[in-house]
């Protein structure tokens, strides 16, 4: 499962690529695709990548891809001859991987009685 996400680096918009060791499964069944799926935040220190799904958290880090990727709209338009065309525009570069290679932990509250 490929999960793009927008990040800030050094004040600058970068989108970067969640790669997770096995699979999310949704309890409705079907696809996850455009579904909230968790939370994903930086811990102070060390900026370690930190991704919460439901009761489980997972411990990530972040990697520098060696070949980017681009992000690509199609465009449809019409040239002045009246003739369709297909133009892709690049609308971003993916160039950070934040992998989560280690098995979620449970989440555990402390509950006052």
């Amino acid at each position: 499962m490929t999960i793009i996400v927008k990040l800030v680096d050094e004040g600058a918009e970068a989108w970067g690529i969640v790669e997770l060791q096995g699979d999310l499964e949704s309890r409705e069944g079907g696809t996850l695709q455009s579904k909230f799926v968790g939370d994903l935040h930086y811990t102070v220190q060390g900026g370690i990548p930190t991704l919460i799904i439901g009761h489980h958290i997972l411990y990530g880090k972040s990697v520098s891809m060696e070949k980017p990727f681009a992000v690509l709209e199609k465009q449809h338009y019409c040239t002045e001859q009246g003739v369709k065309q297909t133009k892709y525009v690049a609308k971003a570069f993916v160039k950070k991987k934040l992998i989560f290679k280690v098995r979620p932990k449970p989440i555990i509250a402390n509950v006052s009685q």
